[in-house]
């Protein structure tokens, strides 16, 4: 067996894990090796089920032939090509699809490498955009308490997780935050969207009012707020927010990076919700996870707002290496046709409303102090040990994968969002390991 395909390396300390207690892991580590449509392999050869989509990215299951193919011919056909100048078939295919998917009028397309490049993608855009329209003093980006933005510099600045912001400066100058909408004394337990809490909107009436809206570029919120645990919009709040953008002309971003592509049972949150954005950040399910890839999708005014002036001269100085990368497209391409063969996205809508009452089943469950769902996402918060907050859902995080399931925690929050290939089934497979793992931990 050669040293690449070794299932148990002899040395973990080159590599500084992401996002990782690195000390506890190198200890004891949890290795997969293999994976097939709902399950993962581990080195010791033991089958855990993902009830994670990966890390919220593996909407259509693990190693799906048509991806595999597409990856491997493309591979083979052409591996990398310029997208500074030069361009090649695939990436023009790949953003006519997802254009056809957008939102009617939002039918430009711009690639990026992840989740992270594609929020910087996007604020950057609307930065320029504003000037170009003769609106320079609109700099200021308004963010979100608890809000997940991907780790550059852009998305921590407007991002409201305090652990991601409090180590690196002072971070982007002209940023504000409005407050989360998460509001347990009063929607705990609610199925879907929850009744209070869309008069939070109008917060940004007050940031309005402080900094005047023509210092105000754009609005950046995820739809459903994932990685903070799972925190879904009050009914009318989005739409609270896009009539408060369009009267102050101020942008908004929808960064669904984890609701794009079926995760709501539609294309995106903003068909969910009946709510256009003016820019939408995809990544995650947009290749399967497979290769690393993103789009910013925008409205035709915008991406045409660039197009004057001389034709010699670049319109927008921003991109990447990788931008549409071939092997990527190619996965994008192949992935888009999974899930339309599959029906996936349609699935994942049927398949709601038992997902909903299954997690919900949760509520008498030790520990337990909320559920929370849309689509097929959902959250099991969990009473925190005092003085040692985390602690109890890690250790649910270990026991679960000890049973054979995978679950992510952030806080004290059992985060849900599995492949939309998942079956009833294994629904409720997922739901009976995590009843069993809370009555065993501490």
């Amino acid at each position: 067996m050669s040293e690449t395909n070794n299932l148990a390396p002899n040395d973990l300390s080159s590599f500084w894990m992401p996002f990782t207690n690195n000390r506890q892991f190198k200890k004891n580590p949890r290795m997969f090796v293999a994976a097939k449509d709902m399950h993962f392999t581990t080195a010791d050869g033991r089958q855990v089920l993902d009830g994670t989509a990966g890390l919220w990215c593996v909407n259509a299951g693990h190693c799906r032939p048509l991806i595999t193919e597409a990856i491997q011919k493309q591979a083979a056909e052409l591996d990398y090509a310029p997208a500074f100048q030069i361009g090649h078939p695939k990436a023009f295919e790949l953003a006519n699809k997802i254009a056809e998917l957008a939102p009617e009028g939002m039918g430009h397309v711009f690639f990026t490498n992840s989740g992270s490049e594609s929020v910087e993608t996007a604020l950057k855009i609307a930065l320029a955009y504003q000037k170009i329209k003769g609106e320079g003093s609109r700099t200021r980006l308004i963010g979100r308490e608890r809000g997940y933005h991907g780790v550059n510099f852009g998305g921590i600045s407007v991002g409201g997780i305090v652990p991601n912001r409090k180590m690196f400066g002072t971070l982007l100058a002209g940023v504000d935050h409005m407050p989360h909408t998460h509001l347990p004394e009063k929607n705990s337990f609610s199925k879907g969207e929850p009744q209070h809490g869309a008069y939070l909107a109008d917060e940004l009436e007050k940031i309005v009012a402080l900094h005047d809206a023509s210092t105000i570029a754009a609005v950046i919120v995820e739809p459903v707020a994932g990685s903070t645990g799972v925190l879904i919009p009050p009914k009318g709040y989005l739409q609270k927010l896009r009539n408060i953008c369009d009267k102050h002309g101020i942008l908004l971003i929808f960064d669904e990076v984890i609701t794009g592509f079926g995760r709501m049972g539609c294309n995106f949150a903003a068909d969910y919700y009946g709510v256009k954005p003016d820019i939408i950040t995809t990544a995650k399910g947009l290749t399967n996870g497979v290769v690393p890839m993103g789009a910013v999708i925008v409205r035709d005014e915008i991406h045409d707002a660039f197009m004057t002036g001389s034709e010699e001269v670049i319109e927008l100085f921003h991109g990447y290496t990788y931008s549409g990368n071939p092997i990527a497209a190619a996965a994008g391409l192949a992935t888009l046709e999974t899930y339309k063969q599959d029906g996936l996205f349609e699935r994942a809508n049927d398949l709601a409303p038992y997902w909903e009452d299954a997690l919900h089943s949760l509520k008498d469950a030790k520990y337990v102090i909320d559920v929370r769902n849309i689509g097929l996402i959902g959250a099991i918060e969990i009473e925190p040990i005092a003085g040692a907050p985390t602690k109890r859902a890690f250790s649910a995080f270990i026991k679960a994968y000890e049973k054979g399931l995978l679950i992510r925690t952030t806080g004290d929050i059992i985060a849900l969002s599995p492949p939309l290939m998942v079956s009833k089934s294994q629904i409720d497979e997922i739901v009976d390991t995590i009843r069993e793992t809370l009555n065993e931990v501490d």
